[in-house]
């Protein structure tokens, strides 16, 4: 007699079903818990980070001040075609515009504003202003009249054209302005007349200096990152806390011990002239040589980290196989070493680019006028001028050169990788 095993299918299928489920939940959990965990610092970023990013550049395009305080001269000013005497529904416009100001901080933004297209403009807002009102009842010709015979000014064109040309809420004129451009008073855009070309300038000053500060941190910082990385790791911990001690104190005191060293009878001019390398002193500050050397020492942190992490991730057999089969060190050092440590100068020195374009405290302490970089403006626009526009603009300019300059970082590495 022969017996037959048999085996229990259905059940066999129920109990795999609720495997795959109980496996789905707990997947679902574990990525419910990593979102909870990460939500936090998510909501932190979107709070710190991309909200004000997102406002400065939406105030780079606002322009706020005279669509808010004069809504029916705009209004009157639509039609115009800008070349010809505005007509006298403007001038009543205006003056009900200006009447309606409860407060006089509204009335000094526009003048401020307007003052920035068209110098002059300050006072001639603020003395009509204080003169209104002009009369109750009366018609667009006799309030025309009476503006007139208040300040002659209103009858120049330009003044016409400045409030005409900002009757909108978003404009391009600060990002324009940025980089040397206008709008003319009828349309069109256009270069700004050579003296007052500067931003651009500027912006080529702000690359300069932080190429300059890159390829000085690039020649200091790899010997030192190579060297460390050929050392024990008890050794190399302790020399590290050396190389990361600047962050420990704050940069205004760095940049303050910098004046101290730099000036005429500083340290080194003293110690320079008291081994005979030099028969003077030199000028070491409020200039570029001075504000190179300390957003240097400030810097060369940022590019010794990656490149340490990077050598000291590359076999040290390499090099020896490489000399081993007849290549000389310093060219197996070249050719062997040197190309696996990319990804680290590419790292350490985007790192301190990036870093430098956006220095302020160092060049206004330690460079003079030539030496200022974009950052100087930004912050002169913000706390003096008062003019939140031109410096969220120059803001957008630096934050646009930082992004293309990780786009284009990014795509090199992309293709190095590609290749290799």
């Amino acid at each position: 007699m022969t017996v037959t095993a048999t085996t229990p299918a259905p059940a066999s299928a129920g109990g795999s079903n609720a495997l795959t489920r109980a496996l789905a939940r707990s997947e679902r959990r574990r990525r419910m818990t990593a979102i909870a965990l990460t939500l936090p610092l998510l909501i932190f970023l979107l709070v710190t980070l991309l909200v004000p990013i997102g406002a400065l550049l939406v105030r780079a395009i606002e322009n706020p001040e005279v669509a808010d305080v004069l809504p029916r001269t705009s209004q009157a000013l639509s039609g115009w075609d800008r070349h010809s005497t505005p007509p006298a529904s403007a001038y009543a416009a205006l003056a009900d515009d200006l009447g309606q100001l409860s407060d006089g901080s509204d009335a000094g933004a526009l003048a401020r504003r307007l003052n920035t297209e068209l110098p002059g403009s300050r006072s001639l807002i603020m003395s009509t202003y204080r003169a209104l009102p002009l009369g109750d009842h009366l018609a667009p010709d006799a309030v025309k009249e009476r503006m007139l015979a208040l300040d002659p000014r209103w009858g120049e064109l330009p003044y016409w054209q400045a409030i005409a040309k900002n009757a909108s809420r978003w404009t391009p004129d600060y990002l324009l302005t940025s980089v040397d451009l206008h709008r003319k008073p009828e349309g069109g855009i256009e270069r700004v007349e050579p003296d007052q070309r500067v931003f651009f300038s500027i912006l080529l000053r702000t690359f300069e200096i932080s190429a300059v500060v890159t390829v000085w941190c690039l020649l200091l910082g790899y010997p030192l990152a190579y060297w460390l990385s050929t050392l024990t790791a008890r050794q190399a911990n302790v020399l590290m806390i050396l190389v990361l001690v600047p962050f420990w104190t704050s940069i205004l005191v760095r940049v303050a011990a910098w004046i101290v060293l730099l000036q005429r009878e500083g340290l080194v001019n003293s110690a320079l002239m008291g081994i005979g390398a030099i028969n003077e002193p030199l000028a070491l500050l409020f200039n570029r040589t001075g504000v190179i050397i300390a957003m240097v020492h400030i810097l060369l942190p940022f590019m010794i980290l990656p490149l340490y992490s990077v050598m000291k991730s590359v076999p040290g057999t390499y090099l020896r196989a490489a000399v081993s089969l007849g290549s000389s060190p310093l060219a197996a050092f070249f050719r062997v070493y040197v190309p696996q440590t990319w990804p680290g100068v590419g790292a350490g020195g985007l790192l301190v680019f990036i870093l430098s374009i956006g220095y302020y405290v160092t060049p206004a302490l330690l460079g003079g006028a030539d030496d200022q970089m974009l950052s100087y403006y930004i912050a002169q626009y913000t706390n003096v001028d008062i003019n939140w526009g031109m410096a969220c603009a120059l803001g957008a300019i630096l934050l646009a050169a930082t992004l293309l300059l990780y786009g284009l970082y990014r795509r090199v590495v992309k293709s190095e990788l590609s290749l290799g």
